[in-house]
């Protein structure tokens, strides 16, 4: 694997922050530095975590990095299930959203064990 660009969990990762970017676009404006803030941002770390501990070329840092990317995508879970209970997100969108969460946190537990496997 020469490039975190080829990881299937990076490209999912990706794909939930591009996700992330399009529904909150409908949160009213009074969110954009709240919850708006809070959901693009930690949606953007989970790959971006991926991306710099792959480009540490160490396979401890790597874990290390997937595991913070872990917690991204927990701090993203929380915003998305308190965006919903609030109204902001609908019910068949935030399920998507948690489905895709649900999904790359197994590729990342899946990519821990087997790089701790590994070492």
């Amino acid at each position: 694997m020469n490039s975190y660009r080829d990881l299937i969990v990076w490209k999912a990762a990706m794909e939930l922050a591009v996700d992330c970017y399009s529904v909150t676009t409908a949160f009213p404006s009074k969110e954009a530095y709240g919850m708006t803030s809070q959901i693009r941002r930690s949606a953007a770390s989970i790959a971006a975590n991926i991306a710099e501990g792959h480009g540490r070329e160490n396979t401890g840092a790597f874990i290390q990095f997937l595991r913070i990317a872990q917690g991204s995508l927990k701090e993203l879970e929380t915003h998305l299930i308190l965006s919903a209970r609030v109204g902001l997100v609908v019910e068949k969108e935030g399920g998507r959203l948690l489905n895709q969460t649900e999904e790359i946190g197994k590729m990342l537990r899946s990519m821990i064990k087997s790089l701790q496997q590994k070492s």
